[in-house]
């Protein structure tokens, strides 16, 4: 298809399309968008845009408009995903996701600006198909054997599911593809990693509350509490005197005795009772109020 054989509405169409308020003249009809060629397609943008920013929005004839020019640069969209053709979503998926990026490069183009619209497009485009898969990709990194079975696997599912009305075991999976049970085990723990939950996430429990399913851990480490008090410490004994933290690290350090730390320092084993019971109050005084 060639411009020569796109019709051009008249003065009278274009007035019975449009609401009270004024006809718009000259708004190209194009039968079949997905017909035109690059260069006649990337001509016809161009007129297109520049009437595209003289309607009002809302009208049907700037949806009309809006809706060509984006059936004209689907072509954009398709370049664009073949790109990523290595990845393993589906093309299909890449271009419903690319057309959104199109639709926004649309209304936020300018033609005032001179800017070709291909390449004001299609970093638009390319930025929301990334966006998709930062969204949708794997939450930990898997081998890309194991992405491709998971895909695998979620067909001959379905596929086999449909056929019995029932879930497939590990063993009918594995038949189906014609791989061992324990490819189809590890395909499926690694279907685990493809999405991950946040633990403040809420989990409905029996009663019918959304707890987050951080109350749901069955342990928590201990040491995790240890290594916040040893770093929130670590200023505070850094600022006690040089006699302080000497009888410190004798003491839970080297594990001396009161009495040993007493002969070691020249002092009694009252007054090193004294010291250590006076510096400890110190540092959980400043801990708590922390």
């Amino acid at each position: 298809m060639t411009l020569s054989t796109v019709s051009v509405s008249t003065s009278a169409d274009s007035a019975s399309a449009a609401p009270e308020g004024g006809a718009v003249d000259g708004l190209p009809r194009i039968e079949d968008p997905t017909a035109v060629g690059a260069v006649d397609a990337r001509a016809m943008s161009k007129v297109l845009f520049v009437r595209l920013r003289a309607l009002e929005e809302g009208t049907h004839e700037y949806q009309y408009v809006r809706n060509t020019l984006v059936e004209l640069n689907l072509p954009l969209v398709r370049y664009v995903a073949g790109r990523f053709r290595s990845r393993s979503e589906t093309t299909e998926e890449m271009v419903q996701t690319g057309t959104i990026g199109l639709i926004k490069a649309i209304d936020r183009f300018d033609p005032a600006r001179g800017v070709e619209f291909p390449t004001f497009a299609i970093p638009t485009i390319s930025g929301e198909i990334k966006r998709f898969f930062r969204d949708t990709s794997w939450s930990v990194h898997v081998p890309r054997r194991l992405q491709e079975l998971r895909l695998e696997l979620a067909r001959a599912r379905e596929a086999f599911t449909t056929e019995h009305d029932r879930e497939p075991g590990p063993a009918e999976l594995a038949e189906r593809l014609g791989v061992s049970v324990e490819e189809v085990d590890e395909g499926l723990i690694a279907s685990a990693a493809y999405s991950t939950v946040s633990l403040d996430a809420p989990a409905p429990d029996d009663e019918g509350s959304t707890p987050a399913l951080a109350a749901r851990a069955v342990f928590v480490e201990p040491g995790y509490g240890m290594t916040e008090n040893l770093v929130a410490l670590k200023p505070l004994i850094a600022a006690l005197g040089p006699r302080d933290r000497e009888i410190l690290s004798l003491r839970f350090g080297e594990e001396l005795t009161q009495s040993e730390i007493g002969e070691r320092l020249g002092i009694s084993q009252m007054h090193v009772s004294r010291l250590i019971s006076r510096t400890v109050a110190t540092l959980r005084a400043q801990l708590l109020a922390d």
